[in-house]
């Protein structure tokens, strides 16, 4: 893997560049939109890549593992290959599903024994087992396995699983060293810096991180119920850490309002459910704000979902059809909804990228920031 700076923006620390993966080019700032087993929901991969024209998209080593299972996807060829997606993929370590499974799971300094959330069979996930796992499953992007604090975190549990993190970092790292990609291409392995809220512990696992070199870093253990404002407090408190010559990472974040501010701090990448979750639930976000398509306002709206963006869905469907599929409960409208958020998404981080190179990227994200929040 390597990543390339193009552009700095002049007035904050926003940059863009390109990752270039064996599976094709990632300009970065970008937007990843989440396939955790294995799919986007509701979303084709032609829609994918012809209409969101999304550059990478996420799965998920804890679903997948679970369901379809290893020998499924090795005996496919790797995840590509089973899903028909031919440019980049990442897949997330579990570590956040550790974190999300409270009661059902035990965590040890050998690893995490869980139970399945699908039959309740036990299991076992060590940093050597998860780059195992995602060498079989073959994203080319690889997360290390961590833990993932929740919010509000006791300082001492935060320390605590933190240093395990990064005991489990060389591990990771150890074994991933110890192996070969099983395809024929290469797959990056990015480390992950927790500490909770705590200056202290970001800095100490920022500069751990850094220190190990790897291709690329992610920031987790944020947006897990934070005040927004301490989210951007750590993000950029590590970003001043991390390496220029490397990209970022901020895992599981955010709103639009969220992505924006977090590029001005230095951020290359992102994901989030958010896009897809609320489309399905009937929540657009668009060009002039936010908009609730079950809202009796829209009922009789035969405007187009968003004439601000190019995406053919936004053009071609007006509010009052959404409407009636989404309160019809028709699949269909999930999938419109889906598509038209995650072309939202991406025409976002796409239009961040060409104010960065333009040196306009600030007066433009603070006019962007009070758009994308509005509710309609």
């Amino acid at each position: 893997m390597k990543f390339t700076l193009t552009a700095t923006d002049p007035h904050s620390k926003a940059r863009a560049g390109m990752i270039t993966t064996d599976h094709g080019q990632i300009p970065t700032p970008i937007f990843m939109p989440v396939g955790t087993a294995g799919s986007v929901k509701a979303v084709h991969q032609r829609e994918l890549k012809d209409d969101i024209k999304a550059k990478i998209i996420l799965g998920n080593t804890y679903h997948l593992y679970l369901r379809p299972g290893l020998d499924i996807i090795e005996k496919a060829g790797g995840l590509h290959k089973f899903n028909g997606w031919d440019r980049p993929i990442l897949t997330d370590s579990g570590g956040y599903q550790v974190y999300s499974l409270g009661a059902n799971r035990k965590i040890k300094e050998e690893g995490v024994v869980f139970k399945s959330h699908i039959d309740g069979s036990k299991h076992t996930f060590s940093p050597e087992s998860v780059m195992d796992i995602e060498r079989t499953i073959g994203a080319d992007i690889i997360m290390a396995f961590d833990e993932c604090t929740p919010y509000p975190c006791e300082y001492a549990y935060a320390k605590k699983s933190m240093e395990l993190t990064h005991r489990w970092l060389k591990r990771c790292i150890d074994r991933v060293d110890q192996t070969q990609p099983k395809y024929g291409y290469e797959q990056a392995l990015f480390p992950i810096v927790q500490g909770s809220v705590y200056k202290d512990l970001r800095i100490q696992s920022a500069e751990f991180v850094a220190a190990q070199q790897q291709q690329g870093n992610a920031i987790g253990g944020l947006s897990v119920g934070e005040p927004h404002e301490m989210m951007y407090e750590m993000t950029e408190l590590v970003c001043g850490i991390l390496p220029t010559d490397k990209p970022r990472y901020l895992m599981g974040v955010g709103t639009p309002e969220n992505i924006l501010e977090c590029i001005a701090l230095g951020i290359d990448m992102f994901d989030c459910v958010m896009p897809t979750r609320n489309a399905r639930n009937g929540m657009l976000f668009t060009t002039q704000g936010i908009i609730n398509i079950r809202n009796e306002k829209w009922k009789d709206d035969l405007s187009p979902l968003d004439t601000g963006l190019d995406g053919y869905v936004s053009n071609f469907y007006s509010k009052a059809y959404l409407r009636h599929l989404i309160i019809a409960k028709e699949i269909l409208g999930a999938q419109i909804a889906s598509i038209h958020n995650l072309t939202f998404y991406l025409w976002l981080v796409d239009q961040a990228r060409k104010k960065i190179e333009e040196g306009t990227f600030v007066e433009w994200k603070n006019k962007m920031v009070k758009t994308v929040s509005d509710r309609l």
